[in-house]
């Protein structure tokens, strides 16, 4: 039985028909490998994976077959299981985009456990996640180049006695120079070794068998590796399929790095489950500038139906012209990881006659737990309705923005919980799983929001202080450790400033210790020392006289924030009004005080000047307060 649906979800009713044929009937897949393997033999000779070796529409491009990728899946577990990897053997993944990382993760979750790497992260971090997981094999980038992850992976296996093999894989499929070092082999060479009809380990399957570690912590300092078992991406790829219509003749551009739970299960593993066309767009995806403005003439080219990305590759997309292209194939656009700009839903639905709609979703739920179905007319912030099968409460938050056991009634904003099949098996860490769970076992998702009449949920903020930068989770005590350890400062904290492309960019703020003198020149490359990520190193540093604080003492974030947007408004005057040469007297006032929405007063402001302004400013992703003539 291979995966089929009809048309996308429109109402809880929809939603209640689907539930009512038993979950265990609806998706009978025991493993990822299973549902892959029962598309590719329904769906031989469609494409599967199509790889740009460049952004030009036209450009060289390698495509697989459904036949080809489960060759290719068959022979990558049988070389691991020759490399005694078995169900509870960990294989960690160091890859740019490429058809090589599919291999890696799904004959990896064949054979074992996989274990995707974030190349950006530091040898230390790396290292410390492959020691946490007692990784065994890592499959790698094979050749030397700007990347340096060959180096990386080798300078890595010389740290860890039981990391017993490196794959080195050719990027282009090609076999790697001969006199590979000690401990290596080249990946496609061993695998065309292999049997490609069959897994020679003759694996059972069940469920609940773990089928990889993602690392949730992003720049944190200790590794937070989660669990998933192969019931709950095969959930998640059913009820995403399920809810949102997706169709064997889809077409989409997948521009997820790999080592992210948004590319390998929304992105990848959804699509190859009903028989769709996946395009991967060059090994640096939407970080290649060709990319991203040759996007329009790239989905004509190749025919797309559904496009995805975070708000940042939306926000570039939209300054991108058509300039012709065709892209009338195009059904729906998808985001996530971080809040809609509502001006960029509008100029996306103005520019483009698209709409946007959003999903929720955390690597603890398998990368899905919310999907609001295209065709569904929503504003920004409504993420839908849970997953068949799974359950959302929004409960009360007590004086310490704890959840508690009162759920709330519709419209009221409060802790959002989440209970479904593809809750996942919890960190390595147990202090970390239970501290994620309420007593009766409810996830605690970190999200405020509310659910509407229509059984919809709504997100309205976040009760961690998590910082997104463009979907990705920036952990401010990492800033705030670097940042403190500096020997002038007496307090410091960083928060989220305001931006219409990223969302939120990290800044900070500091007290100075009696007596210190220091500039944020300096106070910023101290800190960018102790950062590994450069995405979590602060933009700016100011220097306060006094740090906000609670009546019992906790810095108040809230009002730094203030501050922040403040400053971010205050700086797009300046940029707007300097070269107008506006003078002085009819700028438009910023008052940004307590923790209240910063305000402007444009009333002395000549109507052509605030005409350029206000624009900018609405593109923000935070409220405003406007006064106008």
């Amino acid at each position: 039985m291979h995966l089929t649906v009809s048309t996308p979800v429109q109402s809880l009713a929809d939603l209640q028909r689907i539930e009512a044929t038993p979950l265990a009937q609806a998706a009978p897949w025991a493993s990822t490998y299973a549902l892959i393997r029962a598309s590719c033999e329904a769906h031989p000779d469609r494409p599967a994976l199509t790889f740009l070796t460049t952004g030009q529409p036209g450009g060289p491009a390698t495509c697989w077959t459904y036949r080809t990728l489960l060759q290719g899946i068959h022979q990558t577990a049988n070389a691991l299981h020759s490399l005694h990897i078995g169900p509870q053997d960990v294989v960690a993944i160091l890859l740019p985009g490429g058809l090589a990382y599919h291999l890696a993760l799904w004959g990896g979750e064949a054979a074992g456990i996989v274990q995707p790497l974030n190349p950006l992260l530091s040898e230390e971090k790396l290292l410390s996640l492959l020691q946490a997981s007692q990784a065994k094999v890592l499959i790698a980038h094979g050749v030397d180049d700007g990347s340096q992850m060959r180096d990386k992976a080798l300078r890595l296996q010389a740290q860890l006695p039981q990391l017993h093999s490196v794959l080195l894989v050719h990027p282009d499929g090609h076999a790697l120079a001969s006199g590979l070092p000690h401990g290596t082999h080249d990946f496609h060479a061993l695998r065309q070794q292999q049997a490609s009809d069959r897994l020679q380990s003759e694996r059972v399957f069940r469920a609940s068998d773990i089928a990889a570690y993602f690392h949730t912590g992003g720049t944190t300092g200790a590794p937070k590796l989660a669990r998933h078992s192969h019931g709950a991406q095969v959930f998640t790829a059913w009820a995403n399929a399920t809810m949102q219509g997706f169709q064997a003749s889809d077409v989409t551009i997948n521009g997820y790095p790999l080592f992210h739970v948004a590319g390998v299960l929304p992105g990848a593993l959804c699509s190859l489950a009903v028989g769709m066309h996946i395009v991967i767009p060059t090994a640096a995806l939407f970080r290649h500038r060709d990319v991203v403005q040759n996007y329009w003439r790239l989905a004509e080219h190749h025919g797309c139906t559904l496009m995805s990305g975070v708000p940042t590759v939306l926000a570039a997309l939209a300054g991108v012209p058509l300039n012709g292209a065709n892209i009338s194939r195009l059904r729906a656009v998808r985001t996530g990881a971080a809040p809609l700009p509502p001006e960029l839903a509008q100029r996306f639905a103005q520019n483009f006659g698209l709409q946007i709609n959003e999903s929720l979703g955390m690597t603890e739920t398998a990368g899905l737990s919310t999907v609001a179905p295209p065709g569904l007319r929503a504003p920004a912030g409504c993420v839908g309705w849970p997953l068949p099968h799974a359950r959302v409460r929004v409960v009360a938050l007590n004086s310490d923005d704890q959840a508690t056991g009162q759920d709330l009634p519709a419209g009221e904003k409060g802790m959002v919980l989440y209970q479904g099949p593809n809750l996942f098996s919890g960190y390595l860490d147990a202090a970390e799983t239970a501290r994620s769970f309420t007593p009766e076992g409810w996830l605690i998702t970190g999200d405020v929001g509310f659910i509407d009449e229509q059984g919809r949920l709504h997100l309205s903020g976040r009760a961690k202080d998590l910082i997104i930068r463009g979907g990705h989770n920036i952990d401010p005590k990492v800033i705030e450790d670097a940042l403190g350890a500096h020997p002038a400062v007496e307090l410091c904290a960083a928060v989220g400033a305001p931006d219409a492309y990223a969302g939120e960019l990290p800044v900070a703020f500091v007290t100075l210790k009696p007596g210190s003198v220091v500039n944020e020149d300096e106070l910023l490359a101290f800190t960018a020392q102790g950062v590994d990520e450069a995405p979590a190193r602060p933009k700016s540093i100011t220097v306060l006289q006094r740090m906000p604080v609670t009546n019992v003492g906790k810095i108040y974030k809230p009002e730094l924030r203030t501050l922040a947007t403040g400053a971010v408004v205050q700086g797009l005057v300046d940029r707007v009004l300097t070269p107008l040469q506006t003078p002085a007297t009819q700028w438009p006032q910023v008052k940004a005080t307590g923790d209240a929405p910063v305000e402007v007063d444009a009333r002395a402001t000549p109507e052509a000047a605030w005409a350029a302004l206000k624009p900018l400013l609405l593109a923000l992703p935070v409220k405003i307060r406007f006064c106008e003539k």
